[in-house]
């Protein structure tokens, strides 16, 4: 079963805060085969631990302003994330991306198409 149309409907608000505050590589995956706590995992980088720490922001606002809240948030500095029980958003630093490589480790989950023409 794909992801609930709620769940896509908040990774896409999410996604577009994101690429709003210039993160980049953004990319949803659909985690309903794997996870059975979370629909959507979206992953972003961000240039450094300044920006990482705006991108969460924003998207917690975003996401806020249609009565999401997070179950938690964890992390800071190079690597935020924000748990929304169906959708888990992870802003990590570029190193940090490139070390977890989260998007290789679950690379046999479906790509969720996002609507967004990334800022850069």
């Amino acid at each position: 079963m794909p992801a609930s149309e709620n769940a896509l409907k908040i990774t896409q608000i999410a996604a577009e805060a994101i690429n709003e505050k210039l993160g980049t590589d953004i990319i949803a995956l659909d985690m309903t085969g794997q996870l059975l706590l979370s629909e959507v995992f979206l992953i972003a980088t961000a240039a450094n631990d300044r920006q990482v720490d705006a991108v969460a922001e924003f998207v917690f606002e975003k996401l806020a302003e249609v009565g999401e809240k997070p179950v938690r948030r964890e992390g800071s500095g190079a690597w935020i994330l924000l748990d929304y029980s169906d959708l888990v958003v992870h802003i990590q630093s570029e190193e940090l991306r490139n070390f977890y490589m989260l998007d290789r480790l679950w690379n046999d989950c479906p790509r969720i198409a996002l609507n967004i023409v990334e800022a850069r």
